[in-house]
């Protein structure tokens, strides 16, 4: 299975609390739900597509949590996502969970590295993880992510917990697909190409 990261992030790089003002409150972070304003059909129509490529939701213990406590409470048959990120096979990196309550789930206790280079080495679609800031990041610096997604909103928050951090080695990416939606949201997806290059600028002409 190829591994997708989808991930909703301001313009500022913060990945916390999209959907609501109290989706996730720690560190003090007061300003959630900065997402919900510019969805629009568009975007719906994307991240749904996006969504039915999944063979399974691979998560990190907080991100698992609150999906948990929320999803299962829109039953709507007709919402494009809560019937697939209800049934899909959810993978959770965690060695402080010992069961899940979300069905179904899986726990993956051990090396979150090694747990997901044995679980990416199956038969299969995606596994994709959406939200999970920190096991995104460390999975992507390990080489272990294949698809990146974003959802740029056009606002800058200046607080909250951002999706990449500092540490971990540099990758490089390729744009295969790039959209704008009518409400201002940039819908870009890249594939992971190793490490970031380098160069030096040595005038125009090296790129006529």
């Amino acid at each position: 299975m190829k591994v997708a990261l989808s991930e909703f992030v301001t313009l500022d790089g913060v990945s916390q609390g999209p959907g609501s003002p109290d989706e996730d409150s720690t560190d003090g972070f007061t300003r959630g739900g900065w997402l919900v304003p510019h969805m629009d059909a568009t975007f719906v129509r994307r991240a749904s597509a996006w969504l039915g490529l999944a063979d399974g939701l691979l998560l990190g213990r907080r991100t698992y949590e609150a999906f948990a406590r929320d999803w299962p409470k829109i039953t709507d048959p007709a919402d494009p996502f809560a019937g697939r990120m209800n049934t899909l096979p959810k993978y959770v990196v965690s060695n402080t969970l010992t069961e899940g309550t979300w069905n179904p789930t899986t726990v993956l206790a051990g090396d979150p590295v090694q747990t997901v280079a044995d679980l990416k080495a199956r038969p299969g679609r995606e596994l994709q993880i959406h939200g999970s800031s920190r096991l995104a990041d460390s999975l992507l610096s390990a080489g272990l992510v294949d698809t990146l997604r974003l959802v740029v909103a056009p606002v800058v928050v200046r607080s909250g917990r951002r999706l990449l951090n500092a540490q971990g080695t540099p990758n490089g990416l390729r744009l295969v697909r790039h959209e704008a939606t009518p409400a201002g949201l940039l819908l870009l997806e890249y594939e992971t190409t190793g490490q970031a290059l380098r160069g030096r600028y040595e005038g125009v002409a090296a790129f006529t």
